[in-house]
């Protein structure tokens, strides 16, 4: 018998594509069932074998080898390469870890610090003027835990601009809204408001930023 695997709520994804419209997502999977019900193999549209192998040793020697070098020119070239966007006078501190590399946008002036775990498997979308303090884990996604092969879902995390997201915090798929603030150690299972101040596990808002912290929306 074949159980069909759960998928990301379109909805969902619309949302944070109207948020965040550059938000790169990879194509949806289609599974490859044998005789016995299992899953045998994946499809995804564009993603032929050089590409599929392209971005896995590019992924393994960034997350083993690159990340490590004492350089950021460097660093951020090899992601740029993978086809990662990468805004301007961006910093990503050594030891980060990146997942899918061609799917994460970095806006202008943002700071990833040191140990991150960028997960990007599900399209990851990060602002301008952002600041992931240090071992910050955005991840992408979870898993299908109804299905016997145990299949990974993948779902898209927009994080908006001036956000401030605390050490070792960490972030399941979802929306950050503009001038939100996670504090350390906080768990966020669902969307933060505009300039909410969470905290906890789960993440409760328990502050709201002064607007006057963040600068004023602009059209252009």
């Amino acid at each position: 018998m074949t159980v069909e695997p759960d998928t990301a709520d379109p909805q969902d994804v619309a949302r944070k594509l109207a948020a965040a419209p550059t938000l790169k997502i990879p194509p949806p999977p289609e599974w490859v069932f044998g005789p016995d019900g299992h899953v045998v193999d994946i499809l995804q549209e564009g993603m032929g074998f050089r590409r599929k192998l392209r971005n896995y040793v590019g992924e393994l020697g960034y997350n083993l080898i690159v990340t490590h070098l004492p350089s950021q020119a460097l660093r951020q070239g090899y992601l740029r390469r993978l086809g990662a966007h990468i805004g301007r006078n961006c910093v990503i501190e050594r030891g980060t870890k990146v997942l899918s590399i061609e799917f994460l946008t970095l806006g202008n002036h943002t700071t990833v610090g040191a140990d991150c775990l960028l997960d990007a498997r599900g399209g990851l979308w990060i602002g301008d003027h952002v600041t992931l303090d240090r071992d910050v884990h955005l991840l992408g996604g979870g898993h299908d835990i109804n299905h016997p092969d145990f299949l990974p879902v993948p779902i898209p995390t927009v994080v908006e601009d001036y956000v401030y997201i605390g050490n070792r915090a960490m972030t399941l798929p979802s929306l950050i809204h503009r001038g939100a603030v996670v504090a350390a150690h906080s768990l966020v299972i669902r969307d933060v408001e505009e300039l909410d101040v969470v905290c906890g596990n789960p993440a409760k808002p328990y502050a709201k930023r002064n607007p006057d912290a963040v600068p004023p929306r602009t059209n252009s």
